[in-house]
């Protein structure tokens, strides 16, 4: 019975969307691990979401420190056989206040291990086990503020030279692993929640936690026949 058991690994998924995403694939009879650097606050997630939801764990894993990544992934393969859905889930905005001229490379650097090279690293080490499974599905969360189509609009508010660029190239990410797995049953592909109060903008967003998790939970949970290598909102394909 166990090998039938659907799994899902969300990483940053103490908070936020992303705790939102592990509580509602727990809710669908998915085992969950939240990916988390935070092990106590992962822990006390973990606990509450067991007591009201369902199968939820908790797997030490920091995106931006490869050590703490492969360890994750031998870990998770010491509990599993398969990764069914990978939610690439964790990512940081450290320049919101800041314009282009005045981001410094230290932070940028900071911006792109976490929010580009992390999922690259968790989907490489994850592999594996995602293969194993039988049709699994990576989401990658990005955002509206990396659209290429709203960046180059001059009405669009947002300016932020290291998020939206690493969300940019994260989309780029997600494109060249669909490209290369298009032939396999696994799919991949980008969500933009959309504009979510979290801790990320300071609980501005018009956006619940449930309604930004919407996007992402539907891509998890793509049939055989849904896309792959494309990047949607909560109301369907977004423009790049």
């Amino acid at each position: 019975m166990a090998n039938t058991i659907k799994t899902a690994l969300v990483t940053g998924a103490n908070k936020g969307i992303g705790r939102e995403i592990a509580g509602q694939l727990a809710g669908l009879g998915y085992r969950v691990w939240l990916g988390c650097r935070d092990i106590q606050r992962a822990e006390t997630a973990a606990r509450e979401m067991r007591q009201t939801i369902g199968d939820v764990r908790v797997l030490r894993l920091d995106v931006a420190d490869g050590d703490s990544v492969m360890r994750a992934a031998a870990a998770l393969a010491g509990e599993t056989r398969r990764l069914d859905v990978l939610v690439n889930n964790a990512g940081i905005a450290l320049d919101a206040q800041l314009p282009p001229s005045a981001v410094d490379m230290a932070l940028l650097k900071s911006t792109y291990e976490v929010n580009v090279f992390g999922p690259v690293r968790v989907t490489q080490a994850f592999l594996p086990l995602l293969r194993a499974a039988p049709a699994a599905r990576i989401v990658m969360m990005s955002s509206g503020a990396g659209a290429l189509a709203k960046l180059s609009d001059p009405s669009f508010a947002t300016n932020l030279l290291a998020y939206s660029s690493s969300k940019t190239a994260l989309n780029a990410v997600t494109l060249a692993f669909a490209r290369e797995f298009r032939n396999t049953p696994i799919k991949i592909n980008a969500a933009n929640p959309g504009h979510v109060a979290t801790d990320l903008n300071g609980h501005a967003g018009p956006l619940s936690v449930a309604e930004g998790a919407a996007v992402a939970i539907r891509l998890a949970t793509l049939g055989a026949d849904g896309p792959t290598g494309g990047f949607f909102n909560a109301a369907g394909p977004e423009p790049w």
